[in-house]
């Protein structure tokens, strides 16, 4: 490390555990308090880097002396932009949607630096689900592993064992690409 606050502007435990596999704890986790609403006929991957940036931004005007990122995570089928699942019938209708075929996961990812400077990156990842039978769809709706995920699943829990095909970074699926977020780090002076 070469020192500097850093800033991780989410409120994803799982970011904050993806962080430590590669050994960084933030000195603080600021929420930013965006509207999050897609914007008419935007873009899976245009949503993810445009709502990316804005948390960072938002929260580096709260820290303007630290290092921020930010990241967003987007299912998406197609152009569209599957929902963040909030109750089970909106994740009953996503995995559905995803049964039996291959979707894309983007993630934006943005690193505010003490200096001003803005980085971003937009990580993309096909994930494919095998074909869930009605059961395998209760069970996963029964876990509650759903809750607050993009496109009504955990990729990290249960619904692993229904996914035969994946292609990219597997931390971007669960919801930091650790990899691009490292070279950000390093290129942004915070790593050595």
């Amino acid at each position: 490390m070469t020192g500097g606050e850093f800033v991780l502007a989410s409120a994803s435990p799982r970011r904050v555990d993806l962080l430590a596999q590669i050994g960084i704890t933030p000195d603080a986790i600021v929420p930013a308090d965006i509207d999050e609403a897609p914007q008419d006929r935007e873009l899976p991957a245009s949503y993810a880097e445009r709502v990316a940036m804005e948390k960072a931004r938002v929260v580096s005007e709260q820290h303007p002396d630290a290092f921020v990122l930010a990241a967003d995570t987007v299912v998406s089928v197609g152009r569209r932009i599957l929902p963040k699942a909030e109750d089970p019938a909106t994740a009953r209708a996503c995995l559905n949607l995803l049964s039996g075929r291959r979707h894309r996961v983007y993630g934006g990812v943005c690193l505010i630096r003490p200096d001003g400077k803005l980085s971003t990156r937009l990580v993309q990842t096909a994930v494919a689900f095998k074909r869930l039978e009605v059961r395998e769809i209760d069970m996963l709706i029964e876990s509650g592993e759903w809750s607050g995920k993009a496109g009504g699943y955990a990729i990290q829990g249960l619904s692993e064992g229904f996914i035969r095909f994946i292609n990219g970074s597997y931390s971007n699926v669960v919801g930091l690409p650790l990899f691009d977020v490292r070279q950000m780090l390093v290129g942004g002076g915070y790593l050595a």
